[in-house]
């Protein structure tokens, strides 16, 4: 046991330090008895002959974890100064206190014991420099963090138990209330729950979360928000954010879920731990008790909004995703026969309109030569459709009833919703009005104040009975029994409906997709045919055989053409190409200047892989390269290569000079001139004297000068001291 004599006058004429921490503000607020305690060690400080004007109290991390250092200042700031020999004794009440983290702890110990700090507790004084008292320390220390794993581990346990019999009080999203029993239900606001059955009903026709959010923005709606904490609900403007929350959520289909993230650690760029929230998939979750409460959703609606929104998710390089306003029908759907892959869509044509579908990955993204496989999108498209329309017209006439009976509920719904906003806003003018007449007319401080949130209030009651009127006025009129006859006869006439200008790119694929879900293809070039497997909801399968027209591979472009575009792709990028070709007066197949793009496709087309990236180390440059390493103009280096003086090399006429340097070359054409000898002009002048006075100093041996060759042409160098520049400068 340690005693006190371990204290020396060394010690005392340092300061003393009480560290008082307690580890949340609940401990703070209750245990009030602690905190006195822990104070009280100041006069223990006294007792052990430190002056009162020695002695401070650290008490920064009042309400802070000791789990780590991290954001707790006062022990940092007690670190630093143990560090620097400014504290004789750390006093507290237990050593817990002061880090439950062993790094921490064993960095205190061994600061202290280089200083010849002393650390005390309730038990005793320690010495970290003698053996023993580190030794208990350490145990203390190891102690004390074993405790806290304790404490999480009986924590966790707890609410893991009482999460796996649904029973634990989680924050509930808006929409969901508890009652005077506890039990969850939905909120008694009409507004909040029309609102969000809006938004699930907008999801259900829509079917992509993007859309859901552009509907409601383009009619205005505002969606109920609430805060962690909070009660009040407010509403704000529509996010996509708040709807992927509302369609995601396990809680509005009545589930209880528990264990949806997990805390990942990692350390950031500056070195410092960076702790991040990490969403779990649906197999990982820790408890999941459907039909737990009432919900806006069944749980089987709930499954397949999570499939439906992972579907929509487009892959990085891959075809796929929500149905988009391209005229590609099979977009999202077609899948190679060869690698599995979602096939892509490219778009071509004068309109830029003519669909295209290809399979690149392989090629992008896992360095294959070439890629699998393309073909046009417009046969194909209709062969599908073809095959479609042939399976879903007996269901016609049923469907088209359904859609008209749906688009007047909706209206309906919308106007519920406004009717439920416009009591809302009613209920908050009449409060206002409430308390503008409640208020005493001599305060005017107050009644300003209460009579301007009137006239805001009475506003916003406006502003929605306008947008009532309004829905009302755009109702649809419901359809005679003649129209209703006449539309059933139409309806049987689908093939129509479908090519009707009405009919958008988007409503068609949406259609393909309440049967159909999934398209594969196999190109066979040999046979000129493809072969395509349509997969339909519930399992079925066809096969259609579509020709390929000519059947034949390869670019319709000349055969001159691509050989040259398979010698240029070598060195050249695509759209250096297009330059060559263009200026040589080369056309495509359809007579069309030549462009990136379509210098893309005939690549593709023809199996021509793209150029790779520049080798810095194959010494071939270009004119400006050249230029810039001989230290002339671009013009110099293209009389020099007209006249045959450098090495180069060029693929075609108008195509890019490749030119290649050595070392002789560059010692031609870049002479090697001793320091001080100059240009005759720039000698002149630096000397302020004329061109041939300079010329008569060379004749008559007053001035050195050396004749150089750069390229064809020769010259002087004339030699300038620097005291010659130097008195020419003053002057």
């Amino acid at each position: 046991m340690s005693d006190e004599r371990k204290i020396c006058e060394s010690h005392r004429r340092r300061r003393a330090v009480v560290y008082v921490r307690q580890s949340s503000p609940a401990q703070v607020a209750a245990n009030v008895e602690s905190g006195a305690r822990q104070y009280a060690l100041r006069e223990r400080a006294l007792g052990l002959g430190w002056p009162a004007t020695a002695i401070s109290v650290v008490d920064e991390d009042t309400g802070r974890s000791g789990a780590s250092s991290a954001g707790r200042l006062g022990f940092k700031e007690l670190v630093a100064e143990v560090g620097l020999g400014q504290v004789g004794l750390v006093l507290a009440l237990e050593v817990s206190r002061l880090a439950r983290c062993s790094a921490d702890w064993h960095q205190l110990l061994d600061l202290c014991a280089l200083t010849g700090t002393l650390i005390a507790d309730q038990d005793g004084v320690y010495s970290p420099a003698e053996f023993n008292d580190r030794l208990l320390l350490g145990l203390k220390g190891t102690m004390s963090e074993g405790e806290l794993h304790l404490i999480r581990t009986r924590l966790d346990g707890g609410l893991r138990n009482k999460a796996e019999r649904g029973e634990l009080r989680l924050h509930l999203p808006v929409g969901l209330d508890r009652d005077e029993r506890g039990q969850i239900v939905l909120s008694a606001d009409e507004q909040v729950r029309a609102a969000i059955g809006r938004v699930f009903s907008l999801w259900r026709r829509l079917g992509s979360a993007r859309q859901v959010f552009a509907e409601l923005v383009a009619e205005g709606e505002r969606l109920p928000r609430r805060r962690l904490g909070e009660r009040r609900i407010r509403w704000a403007s529509p996010t996509y954010a708040a709807v992927r929350d509302f369609l995601t959520n396990p809680a509005y289909a009545g589930a209880f879920a528990f264990g949806r993230t997990r805390e990942e650690k990692r350390l950031g760029p500056d070195g410092q731990l960076r702790v991040g929230v990490v969403e779990l998939p649906f197999e990982e979750w820790a408890v999941c008790l459907p039909d737990h409460h009432p919900g806006y959703v069944s749980w089987e609606e709930y499954l397949a909004t999570r499939e439906r929104l992972r579907a929509n998710t487009r892959p990085r390089g891959e075809g796929g995703g929500a149905a988009r306003e391209g005229p590609a029908l099979l977009q999202g759907l077609l899948r190679c026969g060869r690698c599995g892959r979602r096939m892509q869509v490219s778009y071509s044509g004068k309109d830029g309109r003519t669909p295209r579908y290809l399979c690149t990955r392989a090629r992008d993204f896992h360095g294959a030569e070439a890629a699998c496989q393309a073909l046009g999108g417009r046969r194909l498209d209709r062969a599908v459709v073809e095959a479609f329309l042939e399976a879903v017209s007996p269901a016609a006439v049923g469907a088209c009833a359904s859609a008209i009976v749906e688009l007047e509920a909706q209206h309906e719904e919308r106007l519920a919703g406004q009717r439920l906003a416009l009591e809302r806003v009613e209920y908050e003018a009449e409060r206002a009005r409430r308390q503008y007449d409640a208020c005493e007319p001599e305060n005017r401080l107050v009644a300003r104040t209460l009579e301007r949130a009137y006239e805001l209030a009475l506003a916003e009651v406006e502003r929605e009975q306008r947008a009532l009127v309004s829905l009302e006025h755009a109702r649809p009129e419901p359809l005679s029994g003649q129209e209703r006859q006449m539309l059933a006869r139409l309806a049987r006439d689908l093939p129509r409906l479908w090519q009707a200008t009405t009919t958008s790119d988007r409503e068609r694929k949406e259609l393909l997709r309440t049967l159909l879900c999934d398209v594969s293809v196999s190109l066979h070039r040999p046979e000129g045919c493809a072969e395509v497997e349509l997969s339909w909801e519930g399992g079925a399968r066809s096969q259609l055989r579509l020709p390929l027209g000519s059947g034949v591979p390869g670019p319709r472009t000349s055969e001159d053409t691509v050989a040259l575009v398979r010698r240029l792709a070598e060195h050249h990028r695509d759209r250096e190409i297009a330059a060559i070709l263009n200026r040589q007066g080369r056309t495509t197949s359809t007579g069309r200047p030549f462009s990136e793009p379509r210098v893309r496709g005939l690549r593709q087309r023809a199996g021509i892989a793209a150029a790779p990236p520049p080798d810095p180390t194959s010494g071939l440059l270009t004119i400006e390269q050249a230029a810039a390493e001989l230290r002339v103009s671009r013009g110099t280096i293209r009389r020099w290569l007209q006249a045959g003086l450098l090495p180069a090399e060029q693929v075609t006429p108008h195509a890019p000079w490749r030119i290649r340097l050595s070392d002789e070359i560059r010692r031609r054409f870049v002479p090697d001139v001793p320091e001080g000898f100059l240009p005759l002009n720039e000698a002149a002048k630096r000397l302020g004297v004329a061109r041939q006075t300079v010329l008569h100093q060379v004749h008559r041996g007053e001035r050195r000068a050396i004749e150089v060759t750069q390229g064809r042409r020769k010259g002087l160098r004339i030699e300038v001291s620097g005291q010659e520049a130097g008195l020419f400068a003053q002057e």
